[in-house]
């Protein structure tokens, strides 16, 4: 029962990263006004580092 896990760690990444990816949308559109670099910055922190950062650590636990 101890390996049973409600959360895996992949999971928790992915939630950490979405968390963040609103206050740095919100910083980059109070402060560049760049439409771009705020979809950069939404979508960059929220779906695309976290989804990186799982793939080295399953390829590392390989």
């Amino acid at each position: 029962m101890a390996g049973n896990r409600l959360l895996s760690t992949e999971t928790k990444t992915a939630l950490v990263f979405m968390v963040l990816g609103l206050p740095a949308w919100y910083l980059a559109q109070e402060y560049l006004g760049n439409g771009l670099v705020e979809l950069v910055a939404l979508f960059g922190v929220s779906i695309v580092l976290p989804t990186l950062i799982n793939e080295v650590r399953r390829q590392s636990h390989e």
